[in-house]
């Protein structure tokens, strides 16, 4: 499949998960590929599965690196023409346990780092080309869940930036949207099982259950349907589609 044949794309949090499949989707189809993330083993393993992708180590919360290494991927691989921030991550903790600090890495991480990455990855693209931004946000833009108020704050967050930036950007062919996945079979996913677990003391499977609940459909949104989402984003037929926050959640949202 080569429909990609001649993108540059750069995904962040590509070292797991989500990031991980929408990199090995974009590559599949022809893109190049940046994967980038914040440990360097598991991008040189993603890198040596497709010679189309190309790790480069750093974190979405230092503008400054983060802008470095965009900088270097668009030297190897030409301005990029599509970008996918999808570093994230969650911790839960009851409101009155959320102290500053934990509030601000949250946003820090889930908003500020779309935000850097958007900026840093907007200002190389040729702008007389269309290109795509996409975030991967969370059914936590959409409605509220307790115990994740930073989260839900941070993807609501993030979920007002891409509107307000779909605005702006609406007569340049680039578009802006977020993908918003509930529960989905990921890393991160088993780590908020195992808190619960140890939390609550309940076992692994009531855990599973109780989250797998949330789903009219009765299960976790996979990967690779987070992958398929962001490939038809950057096709031609979604070009009319911008400032959207599509949800991935079974009915749920």
């Amino acid at each position: 499949m080569s429909e990609m044949m001649g993108h540059h794309a750069i995904v962040t949090g590509a070292g797991s998960g989500a990031g991980e499949a929408i990199a090995l989707a974009l590559a599949a189809r022809g893109a190049r590929v940046t994967a980038i993330g914040r440990r360097a083993a598991p991008l040189e393993a993603l890198a040596g599965a497709n010679d189309r992708i190309v790790a480069v180590p750093a974190d979405v919360t230092d503008a400054e690196a983060l802008s470095a290494a965009i900088a270097w991927a668009t030297e190897r691989n030409g301005a990029p023409t599509i970008i996918v921030a999808n570093a994230g991550s969650a911790q839960s903790a009851p409101f009155l346990r959320t102290d500053a600090k934990l509030f601000q890495s949250t946003l820090d991480v889930n908003l500020t780092g779309v935000f850097n990455t958007f900026q840093a990855g907007l200002s190389r693209m040729n702008q007389k080309r269309p290109g795509r931004l996409i975030a991967i946000a969370s059914t936590a833009g959409l409605k509220g869940y307790g115990y994740v108020s930073a989260y839900c704050a941070a993807k609501h967050g993030v979920v007002g930036l891409v509107r307000g930036l779909a605005q702006e950007l609406a007569r340049t062919g680039v578009t802006v949207n977020a993908v918003c996945p509930g529960f989905t079979d990921t890393p991160m996913l088993q780590r908020s099982i195992n808190n619960i677990v140890e939390k609550t003391g309940r076992s692994r499977a009531e855990a599973e259950a109780s989250l797998l609940n949330v789903n009219p459909q009765g299960r976790f949104i996979q990967p690779e349907e987070i992958a398929e989402t962001v490939i038809w984003l950057c096709g031609d037929a979604a070009a009319s589609v911008t400032g959207q926050a599509i949800s991935l959640s079974g009915g749920e949202t």
